[in-house]
């Protein structure tokens, strides 16, 4: 699954589950906005890594590019474990 259809998928169930409380709720919602922002911040990142590889490849030189390509790395894999977290606890909470 995506982690823009995990993220709709959360949305919805969370809309969903009348039994949690409000302040649990809320905590989801902020964590869910947090997923939602890091996952446009990490498309702006994509595509000025895009730019990076259209000057590349007309001979130009673009500095510390390991070192950002690492960062959004490092960057991805945190939204991975956090939308996974995301995803264990409601499916231990469903069981």
């Amino acid at each position: 699954m995506s982690v823009a259809g995990f993220l709709a998928y959360a949305g919805l169930a969370t809309a969903r589950d009348q039994s949690r409380t409000a302040a649990t709720i809320a905590t989801e919602r902020d964590v869910l906005t947090e997923l939602f922002a890091m996952r446009r911040q990490l498309g702006w990142a994509g595509s000025n890594l895009n730019q990076a590889a259209k000057i590349l490849n007309s001979g130009g030189d673009v500095p510390h590019l390991t070192l950002v390509i690492a960062e959004v790395r490092r960057a991805a894999d945190a939204v991975r474990r956090a939308a996974d977290n995301l995803a264990n606890q409601q499916s231990d909470e469903t069981l």
